[in-house]
C-alpha cells in the first residue's frame, strides 16, 4: 500500500538544523487505510520508589494496547508530567525503564513512535536528559523542548500538523504547594524565541488540520483551572490561525471544551485521577462539553482519528468503554 507519507521536521528558531524521523506505520497490512490515527495521553508518569508505577497507569497502559490494535494508533503525543515527581537525572536514569518502557509492553504498541513534551514535574528534573534519551529508544521522539511534526491523509494531499510547544518555557513552573499556577518564564528571552517561532509556524501553516500540544491547559474547569500566561498569549494565536484543537494534560481527568471554533482536550489522566469543577465558572459558559474524573474508570485518554474530511477525537477509559466522542471539521484558511 501506499504508506502515509510523514514529513516530520524539526523547525526550531533556536537551533540551526532539523531532522527526520521514520514513520513507523501500524497498519501496513491494510491496504484501505484513509486516516492517521494516535493517542494522546498526559500526565502518565508513574512514582519515584517501588513499583515505579500506579495501577491507574497500568490499566490505562494495558487498554491503550487493546485500543492501538482494534482501533490504530500511527503514533502516541506524550503531552508531559512523564516522571513523577522530579523528572529523571540523567540519560541512564532507571525510570525510562521502569515506568515506561516495562509498563507500555503491550504488542501493538512495540513499534508505535512516541512524541514527547515536558510537563512541570519533568522541568524540577532534566529536561535534557529526556531529549537525549532519543538516543536509546526507537519510540522516545523528543528532538528539543519545542516542535513541529508533519503528516499526510494516506491516498490524500490533506495534511495534519502538530505544533509541540513547552508551556512551563513559555509561562514559567508551578508550585505544588502554592497556588500552583505558572509564576512567568525563567528565561524571558527563551520565552519570547519559542513564542515567536510558534507565531511563525502558525502563521505560514497550510495544514488541513493545524493542533497545537502542550501541558498547561488553556481552559480547564478542573483543580488547575485556565492558565492565565496561555489566555494571553496562545488563545489569540489559536483564535487568529484558525487552530483545530488545542491538546494538553496538567488536569488529572479527561476535559473536551469548545470555544470560538477551537477544540480543547485535556488528557491527563494517564497516572492518578481528581474528579474537581472547582473551576466551571472560570471557562466560557457553555464551553464545557465533557468531563470525566472519577475514580471508577482507572484512567484514560484520548483517540484522535484524522480523515480527509474530519477528525474524530473519543475518549477512551481504561476500563475499556469510549465516554465521550466528538468531531471536528477540516480546518478553513485564516
Amino acid at each position: 500500500m501506499d504508506l502515509p507519507t510523514l514529513l516530520l521536521s524539526v523547525l526550531l528558531s533556536a537551533v540551526p538544523w532539523s531532522s527526520c524521523y521514520p514513520y513507523m506505520d501500524q497498519d501496513h497490512h491494510d491496504p484501505n487505510k484513509t486516516a492517521i490515527r494516535f493517542i494522546a495521553l498526559g500526565d502518565w508518569g508513574g512514582l519515584p520508589f517501588p513499583p515505579y508505577m500506579t495501577p491507574i497507569e497500568k490499566t490505562t497502559a494495558h487498554e491503550m494496547g487493546k485500543v492501538a490494535d482494534k482501533m490504530g494508533a500511527d503514533f502516541i503525543l506524550a503531552l508531559g508530567d512523564n516522571f513523577y515527581y522530579h523528572g529523571v537525572d540523567n540519560v541512564h536514569d532507571p525510570r525510562f525503564q521502569e515506568t515506561f518502557e516495562r509498563v507500555f509492553t503491550a504488542d501493538s504498541l512495540e513499534d508505535v513512535p512516541w512524541y514527547v513534551i515536558a510537563g512541570n514535574h519533568d522541568h524540577i528534573g532534566n529536561v535534557e536528559a529526556q531529549i537525549q534519551y532519543s538516543q536509546f529508544s526507537k519510540r522516545w521522539h523528543f528532538p528539543y523542548y519545542y516542535y513541529e511534526l508533519n503528516f499526510r491523509v494516506p491516498k490524500t494531499n490533506t495534511k495534519l500538523t502538530i505544533l509541540m510547544v513547552d508551556t512551563i518555557l513559555l509561562c514559567g513552573n508551578s508550585d505544588d504547594h502554592l497556588d500552583e499556577k505558572p509564576r512567568g518564564p525563567v528565561d524571558s528571552v527563551q520565552a519570547n524565541r519559542q513564542l515567536q517561532w510558534l507565531t511563525q509556524r502558525m502563521e505560514n501553516s497550510q495544514a488541513d488540520f493545524l493542533l497545537v500540544a502542550g501541558h498547561y491547559p488553556v481552559w480547564s474547569v478542573a483543580k488547575h483551572g485556565p492558565t492565565e500566561c496561555l489566555l494571553e498569549k496562545l488563545r489569540p494565536l489559536l483564535l487568529k490561525y484558525k487552530a483545530t484543537a488545542y491538546l494538553c494534560g496538567h488536569d488529572h481527568n479527561l476535559q473536551y471544551l469548545e470555544e470560538s471554533g477551537v477544540g480543547y482536550v485535556v488528557s491527563g489522566a494517564g497516572n492518578f485521577l481528581e474528579n474537581i469543577q472547582e473551576h466551571r465558572k472560570s471557562v466560557p459558559n457553555g464551553s464545557l462539553k465533557f468531563f470525566s474524573g472519577q475514580s471508577s474508570t482507572l484512567g484514560g485518554f484520548a483517540h484522535v482519528e484524522v480523515t480527509n474530511t474530519q477528525m474524530t477525537i473519543t475518549f477512551i477509559q481504561a476500563r475499556g468503554t469510549s465516554l465521550y466522542r466528538t468531531v471536528l471539521p477540516r480546518r478553513t484558511a485564516p
